[in-house]
C-alpha cells in the first residue's frame, strides 16, 4: 500500500477539483474515508462539492481557491495546509487544460499559462510534498497525464508536449522513490466526457467511438485504486490502453498524418 489509510490530521489534496475527473477523485477519496483539501479557481463550485462530501461521507473537507499558474499561489497552497496543522499524505495533480489549433495561431500568453499549469505547477507541487512523505515513510502522488503523452499531436502540439513531460517526469520519479514508501502514479485518460473538450475546442464524444469513452467516475475509481496500491501507472479502458501502445510504437511517418486528420475532425477545421 502507498496511499496510507485515513488518519486524524492527514489530508489528500486534489487540484482542479471543481469539475470532471478532479471532482470524481474527491468523491472516490472521501468514500474511502479521507479528509480533503479541494483546490481550483472556482470557489463556488468547490464549496458545493465540499458540502456534498461532508453530508454524504462526514469528512472534513477544506476549500482553497487558487490560480496555480502563479508560483506564489502554489507555495501558498502548501502553506495553507501546514497552517491547519494537517499532514499531506496524498496529492492529486489534476489541474490542467488543453488548447486545440495550430501552434503559431494560439495566443502566446494563453499557451504559456497552459504550460505553467500542466507542467510547472505539477512539477513544483510534487516536489514540495514528496520530501515530507519520504520522512514519514509513506505517501502517494497522482499525476494526471493523457494518452496524448505517448506521441506528438499535430493540432495540439503544446498540450501533448506538456503531457509527455508529465509521463517522463512522473514515471522516472516513481522509480527514484522505490523503497521509500512513497509512490507517484501516472494517470493516462483517453476521451472523457468532461468540460475539457469544450474548453479546448474539441468534440471529444462526437469525434471518438463510444467504446473509447470512459466516464469520469470510472477513471477516478481506477486512479484512486492505483494510488492505494502504489502502482506506477493506470490507463483506464481497454481501447485506450491499445491506443497508448500504438502511440508509442507506430512509425511517426504513419502516425502523425492520422493524428492530424483526427484532430481536424474533432475541431471542425
Amino acid at each position: 500500500m502507498s496511499l496510507p489509510a485515513p488518519a486524524p490530521g492527514s489530508v489528500v489534496v486534489v487540484t482542479g477539483a471543481s469539475s470532471g475527473i478532479g471532482a470524481e477523485l474527491a468523491r472516490s477519496l472521501a468514500a474511502l474515508g479521507h479528509d480533503l483539501v479541494l483546490v481550483a479557481r472556482r470557489e463556488d463550485r468547490l464549496q458545493q462539492l465540499a458540502e456534498e462530501l461532508r453530508g454524504e461521507h462526514g469528512r472534513d473537507v477544506l476549500v482553497h481557491a487558487a490560480d496555480l499558474t502563479d508560483q506564489a499561489a502554489r507555495e501558498g497552497l502548501i502553506g495553507f495546509v501546514a497552517g491547519t496543522g494537517r499532514t499531506i499524505t496524498g496529492l492529486c495533480n489534476n489541474a490542467g487544460y488543453g488548447l486545440a489549433g495550430l501552434a503559431w495561431e494560439r495566443d502566446l500568453a494563453q499557451s504559456r499559462d497552459m504550460i505553467e499549469l500542466n507542467v510547472v505547477a505539477l512539477h513544483d507541487l510534487t516536489l514540495l510534498v514528496v520530501p515530507d512523505m519520504i520522512r514519514a515513510g509513506t505517501g502517494a502522488v497522482l499525476n494526471v497525464a493523457s494518452v496524448a503523452a505517448y506521441q506528438p499531436l499535430p493540432g495540439m502540439a503544446a498540450y501533448a508536449a506538456t503531457k509527455a513531460f508529465v509521463h517522463a517526469f512522473s514515471e522516472a520519479l516513481h522509480e527514484e522513490l522505490a523503497g521509500t514508501g512513497v509512490s507517484v502514479t501516472t494517470l493516462y485518460p483517453g476521451p472523457v466526457p468532461t468540460e475539457f473538450g469544450d474548453n479546448a475546442g474539441l468534440d471529444l464524444e462526437g469525434g471518438s467511438p463510444g467504446i473509447m469513452i470512459v466516464q469520469p467516475g470510472e477513471v477516478a475509481r481506477q486512479a484512486v485504486a492505483a494510488m492505494v496500491a502504489g502502482r506506477r501507472s493506470v490507463n483506464p479502458g481497454t481501447v485506450n490502453r491499445v491506443t497508448g501502445l500504438l502511440g508509442r510504437y507506430s512509425p511517426r511517418s504513419v502516425l502523425l498524418p492520422v493524428m492530424k486528420r483526427q484532430l481536424r475532425s474533432r475541431t471542425g477545421s
